[in-house]
């Protein structure tokens, strides 16, 4: 058995690194498009109208059942197929594209949930007084209502982000090269040599990964947040 080598993890990071852009291209695509989807099925929800209501439940449930990587090889040999019924010919998009897509709508349903319960933890009757004292209901919404609603859905969207990085790995099945092809790929290249060490430097990167995103999240939670704690434990209205 080879012996384990410890300093080929440091070796291996900086190649590693190089491949961050794709993964971060990655992550920040899913977000944006997944975001855009999610505060659709939110306000099916939210809203009284029943086609919306039961289609977002419906989109949900389904697609909470659905494995990541299932859902991954769907869109990347299905919606081709699908799409050239039509007339549409996808074949040669970037793998890119049918990862982002495939995350997109799993991070829509999470996305969803969380907008819904940042909503419903609004109080109603902050909106009902802001518009009672002449604020149109875009205003209310925009300067009473949405700081709210961002503050309490920081936790689940985080959450929601590191499952997104960590899902994200799965990329990798359908040649894409991100931080986690480029590790298999280096793999393969040492003819499953140095397999510990690599998988070791891609735990580090995504440890540091995830902590910076945590970290960035409770700044963001901080600044929003109405009452900043003091040294001493107590609190001030800012």
């Amino acid at each position: 058995m080879r012996p384990f080598h410890p300093q080929y993890i440091f070796e291996a990071l900086p190649q590693l690194i190089l491949y961050l852009p794709v993964t971060a291209a990655i992550v920040i695509g899913t977000v944006f498009f997944g975001s855009l989807l999610g505060i659709f099925l939110a306000a099916g929800r939210i809203r009284r109208g029943r086609v919306g209501r039961v289609f977002a439940n419906l989109y949900i449930y389904v697609i909470r059942c659905v494995p990541s990587i299932v859902l991954l090889f769907l869109i990347y040999y299905g919606l081709p197929e699908f799409l050239n019924v039509f007339g549409i010919n996808i074949n040669d998009a970037g793998k890119g594209f049918f990862v982002i897509t495939t995350f997109s709508l799993l991070f829509a349903a999470s996305m969803a949930e969380v907008f819904r319960s940042a909503y419903e933890a609004v109080d109603r009757g902050q909106r009902e007084a802001a518009v009672s004292i002449g604020l149109t209901e875009f205003q209310a919404f925009y300067r009473i209502v949405l700081p709210q609603c961002v503050r309490v859905a920081i936790p689940n969207f985080t959450n929601a982000l590191v499952n997104l990085m960590k899902e994200g790995s799965l990329a990798y099945t359908i040649g894409l090269i991100d931080i986690m092809g480029k590790g298999q790929l280096m793999i393969g290249q040492n003819h499953g040599s140095y397999s510990l060490e690599i998988y070791l430097a891609l735990f580090l990167l995504y440890w540091g990964l995830t902590i910076l995103v945590e970290k960035g999240a409770g700044i963001w939670e901080r600044r929003l947040s109405p009452v900043k704690q003091e040294k001493g434990g107590a609190g001030k209205c800012s």
